[in-house]
């Protein structure tokens, strides 16, 4: 399954003023980068990826995300397909922007 480009379309909005943003596609999805750090995702099975730390990510929608079986540290995504309401959608972007916020510069 490829990436939903409605929710694709939403993120970039949402992205659309935030400086050192750019789009990578990757493993079927689309990543949308933070100064060269992945913030959030329209993932290839259908769901919102959301880098998050612990507290952001008991949000009632997010549930850790896992990869070939293990749990990706920092990680969370939505079911597939789920109904992301607009302002839910800029709650968790901006939690993921808080979150790259945090990380050290790339090189």
């Amino acid at each position: 399954m490829a990436y939903d480009e409605v929710l694709a379309r939403r993120i970039r909005q949402l992205l659309g003023d935030q400086p050192g943003t750019t789009e990578r596609a990757m493993f079927g999805g689309l990543g949308f980068m933070v100064d060269g750090h992945l913030a959030v995702a329209a993932g290839s099975r259908g769901a919102l990826m959301v880098r998050a730390d612990e507290t952001d990510g008991a949000h009632p929608l997010l549930a850790p995300m896992e990869m070939r079986g293990r749990t990706m540290s920092g990680w969370y995504e939505t079911a597939a397909g789920a109904e992301i309401a607009d302002d839910v959608l800029a709650e968790l972007v901006e939690m993921a922007l808080r979150r790259v916020a945090t990380l050290p510069p790339k090189g």
